[in-house]
């Protein structure tokens, strides 16, 4: 560990600064590409889960026949039709689940190497960032944010190099990170510089890394949710042929999405396989309290907000195991959660004081 009176590297901070404007650029094009995918590549499969799920939603007409002295009179009987639940409606995930069509997959092609070219860019930045001041990059809340963004799209292209289908989520992810990158070389941009005693330990390492991967998988659990309501009212809308349609836009863009079942069997995995993390993450934080400041607990606003975090993602699981909740009332409680991590993340910092304060922004 070096000495805290050590002076930052001007020169690589510099480069730090170019690359992470660089990576900016360059997801710009790729959030270009992204939309090129979605709005010329489901031009030829607008209606691929649409027809699947109005052939399921209309049930055949039923004849009767019924015997009269001159004959026979065959009677129709119309069909009743009912509402599926979420999971009951068996939809099939749309083009985009998978790739997409021929066009679409040129342009989603190329916009996830654009988004690699960024993600290489910005790891750039954030390990020449460490390395000006030869530390762990996460000192305080611009670190902490460009740190935060390139793991979010770190586990993406991870998760795409396993070979699972999650393209879809490409569109709202770059805009995220744009608009994180935004906000932190903005609003937030801190000088490269040494820290204080306290951030001095190796569970800066440990602690905060589990953090902000911890937030970047829940970040993806979070979006799957969102998208999750609007595909599952576009699917309820289409199982019921005698109510209002969706439009030719929702059409043309929720169709493509994976099926609401799939969305949400997607973020309650994600969110399932995290909380264990983000408990051993408030303990770490706990563990280094007490080595910083002499008491592992001491009611801080940032201790606060983790703890009503971590509540929030255990009645979200409690809910979804033992109470039946699925569908929409489940996925309200899992955006509520991470609304409490995002809030953690920034308006603790921003807007209360606390010992968590050292960092400044």
């Amino acid at each position: 560990m070096t000495s805290i009176a050590a002076a930052a590297n001007e020169n690589l901070a510099d480069i730090s600064n170019v690359l992470i404007y660089s990576a900016m650029a360059v997801y710009t094009l790729a959030f270009v590409a992204h939309i090129a995918e979605w709005a010329f590549g489901s031009r030829s499969r607008v209606a691929t889960s649409s027809a699947a799920l109005t052939a399921s939603a209309a049930a055949p007409a039923v004849k009767v026949q019924v015997q009269r002295a001159g004959g026979t009179t065959v009677l129709e009987r119309p069909a009743v039709v009912t509402k599926p639940g979420p999971g009951a409606r068996d939809a099939a995930d749309g083009p985009g689940a998978a790739g997409g069509d021929v066009q679409g997959d040129m342009y989603g092609r190329i916009a996830v190497s654009l988004t690699t070219l960024a993600f290489l860019l910005h790891l750039g930045s954030v390990v020449t960032r460490g390395l000006s001041v030869e530390r762990a990059p996460w000192g305080n809340m611009y670190e902490f944010s460009t740190t935060f963004s390139m793991v979010i799209v770190g586990v993406y292209l991870a998760f795409l190099a396993a070979r699972k289908h999650i393209r879809w989520i490409g569109l709202p992810l770059v805009a995220t990170v744009l608009l994180d990158l935004g906000l932190a070389v903005t609003a937030l941009y801190t000088e490269s510089a040494q820290l204080v005693p306290a951030l001095d330990s190796v569970w800066l390492w440990i602690h905060v890394s589990l953090a902000i991967t911890c937030g970047a998988l829940l970040y993806l659990g979070a979006v799957a949710t969102i998208l999750y309501l609007f595909r599952d009212r576009y699917e309820a809308k289409l199982a019921d042929p005698a109510g209002p349609q969706p439009g030719n836009f929702a059409r043309s863009v929720l169709s493509r999405l994976p099926a609401a079942a799939s969305l949400d069997k997607f973020a309650y995995r994600i969110n399932a396989a995290v909380f264990p993390f983000w408990t051993f993450t408030i303990v770490a934080g706990a563990i280094w309290a007490e080595n910083a400041w002499g008491r592992y607990w001491g009611w801080d606003p940032k201790e606060v907000w983790s703890f009503i975090t971590w509540v929030a993602y255990a009645c979200y699981l409690h809910a979804r195991a033992t109470a039946g909740w699925k569908g929409r009332k489940a996925a309200y409680l899992a955006i509520t959660a991470f609304l409490c991590f995002l809030f953690n993340y920034y308006a603790v910092n921003l807007l209360f004081g606390g010992l968590h304060s050292y960092a400044g922004v």
